[in-house]
C-alpha cells in the first residue's frame, strides 16, 4: 500500500495494531477522521490518552476502575459474602448487562494456559484464595469459558480452597462449550448464573 503522506501512513500503521482491523480498515478510519472536525480527532486522541494514563484497576476485584475501589465493590447492596470469578473486564460487564447477579466480581486477568506460557502466577489467583481464607466469602462462582483452559484455571482454584468453608459452583452449561461469556445472549447467560450447578457436580460429568 503506497502513501503520499508518511503522517498518513503512520497513522494508519498504528490502527492497523488494533484487534481486527487490517490495513485497508485502519486507512478507511483514518480517512474519515481526516474529514471529521479537528475538534472531535483531538477529543478522541485525548480520550484515548487520559485513559491509558490514568485508569485504575480496583484494588479488590481487579476490575477496570477510575477509583481504587470499583463502583460494584463499594456498592452497599451488594452481596460481598458471593463472589464471581470471570477472566476479563468483558466477563463482569456481559453478566452486569443480564441484572441477574447481585454480588460482587474477580477478575483473573486471563486463563492459565501453558501453550501461551500463562502459569497460575500470572493472574490475579493468590488474591482471590487469600479472600477465601479470609472466612468472609460464602460462595466461588466459576464463570470462565467452557474451554480446556477455562476448566483447567477452575480446577486449579478449587484445589486451592477447597479445604476452606466456601461453597464452589459453576455456570450452568447452557452455554455451548468453548462459548466466549460476551458472546453469549442475556437471558442465556442470566439462566446460566441463575441455575448455577455444584463445581463437584461438574467435575463428574
Amino acid at each position: 500500500m503506497e502513501f503520499s503522506s508518511k503522517l498518513l501512513e503512520r497513522a494508519v500503521n498504528e490502527m492497523s495494531q488494533l484487534p481486527g482491523i487490517g490495513k485497508r480498515t485502519a486507512l478507511r478510519l483514518v480517512l474519515h477522521l481526516l474529514r471529521q472536525p479537528k475538534e472531535q480527532t483531538t477529543a478522541l486522541a485525548e480520550a484515548l490518552q487520559t485513559m491509558r494514563l490514568d485508569v485504575k484497576f480496583c484494588k479488590s476485584c481487579h476490575n477496570i476502575s477510575d477509583v481504587e475501589l470499583c463502583e460494584i465493590c463499594s456498592n452497599p447492596n451488594r452481596n460481598a459474602e458471593v463472589i464471581c470469578v470471570v477472566e476479563d473486564i468483558r466477563d463482569v460487564m456481559a453478566i452486569e448487562n443480564t441484572s441477574s447477579f447481585k454480588g460482587v466480581y474477580h477478575v483473573l486477568g486471563g486463563k492459565i494456559s501453558p501453550m501461551d506460557g500463562i502459569g497460575p502466577h500470572d493472574l490475579n489467583i493468590e488474591t482471590l484464595v487469600n479472600k477465601v481464607k479470609q472466612g468472609t466469602t460464602k460462595e466461588l462462582i466459576f464463570a470462565l469459558s467452557s474451554t480446556m483452559e477455562g476448566d483447567t484455571t477452575n480446577f486449579y482454584i478449587y484445589k486451592q480452597i477447597q479445604d476452606y468453608d466456601v461453597v464452589t459452583s459453576t455456570i450452568a452449561r447452557g452455554i455451548s462449550v468453548g462459548d466466549e461469556l460476551e458472546y453469549a445472549d442475556e437471558i442465556t447467560l442470566g439462566r446460566s448464573i441463575v441455575n448455577r450447578v455444584p463445581f463437584e457436580a461438574s467435575l463428574k460429568s
